[in-house]
């Protein structure tokens, strides 16, 4: 377990009355949670962006792991938040004080620093300690039998799990469960914009509860496990189910059978607090983690939920038998104590793993933080807990202390930990109000090593899961980037056409996340993103080709023009004589909105027209050039644009160009098809390219733009644990990629700023989209957009970026690149 990086606030200077700053994070426990998309949501009280030292209001904050000094605040709360939890979406925020109001928050146009309350509920004089969103039903496993499939469709798959709650036709409904202290269950669910709200007891009686967790059941219902905090008390579980009827939330609740700490039971028992309880999967109700703290040290247990055969006798066997005759035992669920470990030190958090990818929670990791600020992971094995991994928060020498006092490092504690999805990272807040993220060596599923078809494995299920892939990458060594990304392409390669269709540009944006990590990959990964601008751009302009009279019955405008691409025609006018004029037929107004996109390709064209001599003395050195199936689709849109400039001439690419009667499409259009029909470039068609520069002004527009974020070279690079301040970017971060240029005479200048857009933003201070990932930048979309294609255009980006992150809104005071 490796320490990344650590995060502080604002050193303060000493204000008269108020010594010693730390008491303020003690006061209310500090709670964090990671999302399916790697957005970590913390609560604390400080107030990040004041530096005055005054007592503020219990705030929550969210950063994107790969730029955590940009916190954006949720909301704040007079009283300390008590539970804070994401949806399986990773789109909704739920949060909760210990006055008993929730609130649910989302994104505000998909933005990671706008935030918008969708409902209020209030629960006067409940303290809320736990809650969670419900299931909806999806469920994905790694097939352990089946891992050296070839097909995804093989390899993963659903498993049988029903949503919490089912509205008509068994959809799964958006909403939560919340428990307080009292014992009383809430349920609150969202029906037609509107929030409605039941609650019920959870036992037969009131308690009084001070520790609780919640895991899903395969059939729909929640496995709730409860403790007073005393370990000589019981530890009780329930089943709770929640049901929408006539629109109305109905909640029942059955006793399952509880426990008492083994230790409890000795009699020298010095185990007096139960300080935490975890299920060790939260969608495997059959495992428990209980630890408990005492004079002496402390200790956890893990306890299995296991079937039992029960002897009833004949005086009841009728009611609880199929046979009287073969007097059958009956079946019942009992918990089982496996194994403990016991420490000097007292606990002070755990945390356990949110899914397995093998359906199997014997491989999944539990994470304890001890009083002396060392974090330790630990693995299941049969009857025993086997410790494989520890990191230490203490700080390294001659580390940046903010607060520069002894008092305050001895009062320093571990508040709140948590995993992220697929458990190589963990991410710890503490009672100084700072993050740490905290890398664990993934290991296989045999116990070994990380390896290159395990880590392949993981990618491939966020590929098909949707979960995020950042705290994967960032724990790969790099000699392993390029085996990686080789052996990802290779297996995808190997996938029925419809699987790789539907994948193909997820696909692309892992691949360019790869490269990005590598110091020589940068052009490879600039390839890619324009790969999947590409794309992008043809399935848009091929979607207003809709005529209402097909002159082939069999196919479209689109397969017209595709099937036109394999024949041997090199004039772009003559591939027009063999095409119906009214099937491209696209309203004025449209073709002019997408002018921008149009340049794109055009510029796209020349500058890889630029890049063939380079390309030929290196093979294999470009990867659009070597993909011959890119190139023409690139051949294709060209077609479609000379084909809507006779419609709309304004709406034709502009060419900075050194002869009047040059027609720059015609001649990159005929360079580009003798390029793709030929197996090798002659050295005629070499020379025309290297000339292209002089004749046409050529824009470099795949170069990658510098960055400053953890998932760069520079992490390999640094020392760790890196040290960084909320609110300051850290400019010993900044990665400046170093691009080989291609051509002497291709312009450096980079006029396309907006990458999504295409358009030019200028270098006077304004306010930009930011991607948290790659550091493109788009504009705000501030009017309302009148056409319809370009709304679609903008629709398609809007909840994440092309490199596959999310949004933030920046304001930038300096030239943009």
């Amino acid at each position: 377990m490796e320490l990344v990086y650590s995060i502080f606030s604002k050193p303060t200077p000493k204000v008269e009355g108020f010594e010693n700053r730390c008491l303020r994070f003690i006061e209310g426990k500090s709670i964090v949670r990671l999302s399916t998309r790697n957005v970590v949501a913390w609560s604390t009280h400080v107030d990040l962006d004041d530096s005055s030292n005054k007592p503020s209001e219990y705030n929550v904050y969210v950063a994107d792991l790969n730029v955590p000094w940009h916190h954006h605040k949720v909301t704040s709360c007079e009283m300390f938040v008590t539970a804070l939890e994401w949806d399986f979406c990773g789109l909704l925020l739920l949060i909760a004080d210990a006055s008993g109001q929730v609130g649910i928050w989302e994104f505000k146009d998909f933005s990671l620093n706008e935030w918008v309350c969708v409902g209020t509920v209030s629960f006067h004089g409940e303290y809320i300690i736990g809650g969670t969103f419900f299931h909806n039903g999806k469920k994905m496993t790694l097939f352990a039998d089946k891992k050296d499939a070839v097909t995804y469709t093989d390899k993963f798959g659903f498993l049988r799990f029903s949503p919490s709650v089912k509205q008509t036709g068994g959809c799964s409904m958006v909403g939560c469960l919340l428990i307080s202290t009292a014992g009383i269950i809430s349920a609150i669910v969202f029906h037609e914009n509107e929030l409605v709200k039941s609650s019920e007891i959870l036992g037969p009686n009131k308690l009084n509860i001070s520790l609780v967790d919640v895991c899903y059941g395969k059939n729909g219902h929640f496995i709730v496990v409860v403790s007073n905090g005393s370990a000589n008390c019981a530890i009780q579980c329930y089943r709770v189910s929640v049901q929408f009827i006539d629109e109305k939330c109905h909640i029942t609740s059955q006793a399952l059978p509880s426990f008492h700490l083994r230790a409890s039971s000795r009699a020298d028992n010095v185990y007096t607090n139960i300080e935490s309880l975890k299920f060790v999967v939260r969608e495997d109700a059959d495992s428990l983690v209980v630890a408990a703290n005492g004079k002496t040290g402390s200790l956890f247990e893990i306890w299995e939920l296991s079937e039992k055969k029960l002897n009833i006798h004949s005086m009841f066997s009728s009611t609880c038998t199929l046979d009287e005759t073969t007097e059958e035992p009956s079946k019942t669920y009992l918990w089982d104590y496996t194994s403990s470990y016991q420490s000097d030190l007292a606990i002070e958090s755990i945390t356990t793993s949110k899914l397995c990818m093998s359906n199997s929670s014997s491989s999944a990791n539990i994470i304890v933080a001890f009083s002396d600020l060392t974090v330790q992971c630990f693995q299941r094995e049969p009857r025993k807990i086997k410790k494989i991994s520890q990191g230490n928060l203490n700080r390294q020498p001659g580390s940046w202390d903010p607060l520069n006092s002894k008092r305050s490092r001895q009062d320093n504690r571990v508040t709140s930990m948590e995993l992220s999805w697929l458990g190589n990272l963990l991410v710890v807040v503490d009672s100084m109000g700072q993050l740490s993220l905290f890398r664990i060596v993934p290991n296989a599923e045999s116990g070994g090593p990380l390896t290159v078809n395990s880590a392949t494995t993981q990618l491939e299920f966020c590929l098909v899961s949707g979960i995020d892939w950042f705290d994967l990458l960032i724990s790969l060594p790099p000699v392993l980037l390029e085996p990686i990304y080789d052996k990802l392409t290779e297996n995808f390669k190997r996938q029925p056409p419809a699987i790789q269709q539907y994948y193909f540009l997820s696909l692309i944006s892992f691949k360019s996340s790869l490269c990005r990590m590598m110091l020589s990959g940068q052009t490879k990964a600039g390839d890619l993103l324009s790969l999947l601008m590409l794309y992008s751009v043809s399935t848009a302009f091929k979607s207003l080709l809709r005529p209402s009279d097909l002159s082939s019955p069999d196919r479209g405008p689109a397969e017209s023009v595709a099937a036109l691409m394999s024949e041997q025609l090199t004039d772009v006018d003559k591939v027009l004589l063999h095409l119906e004029p009214k099937e491209f037929t696209v309203e004025p107004s449209t073709l002019q909105a997408l002018q921008q996109l149009i340049q794109w390709v055009a510029d796209l064209a020349l500058s890889l027209l630029a890049r063939l001599p380079e390309h030929h003395k290196l093979p294999g050195h470009d990867l659009l050039l070597s993909d011959l199936k890119a190139l023409n689709v690139l051949r294709e849109l060209l077609a479609i644009i000379r084909i809507w400039g006779l419609l709309n001439q304004s709406c034709l690419p502009i060419f900075s160009k050194t002869a009047e009667n040059l027609d720059v499409l015609v001649l990159i259009f005929k360079l580009l098809s003798r390029y793709v029909q030929c197996s090798e470039p002659d050295e005629q068609l070499l020379d025309e390219c290297s000339d292209l520069p002089y004749l046409v002004s050529v824009s470099e527009i795949l170069r990658p733009k510098p960055v400053i974020a953890i998932a760069t070279p520079i992490l390999f690079q640094r020392n760790q644990p890196i040290q960084l301040e909320f609110g300051v970017e850290p400019e010993f971060l900044k990665f400046v990629p170093e691009v080989k240029k291609i051509q002497e005479e291709v312009s450096s200048c980079n006029k396309y700023a907006d990458h999504i857009r295409h358009l030019f933003l200028g270098t006077k201070p304004v306010t930009v989209k930011q991607c948290c990932r790659c550091g493109g930048r788009a504009l705000v979309q501030v009017q309302v957009i009148r056409v319809a294609a370009l709304r679609a255009w903008d629709s398609r980006w809007a909840q994440t970026c092309l490199c596959g992150g999310r949004w933030m809104i920046r304001k930038i005071d300096v030239d943009l690149y």
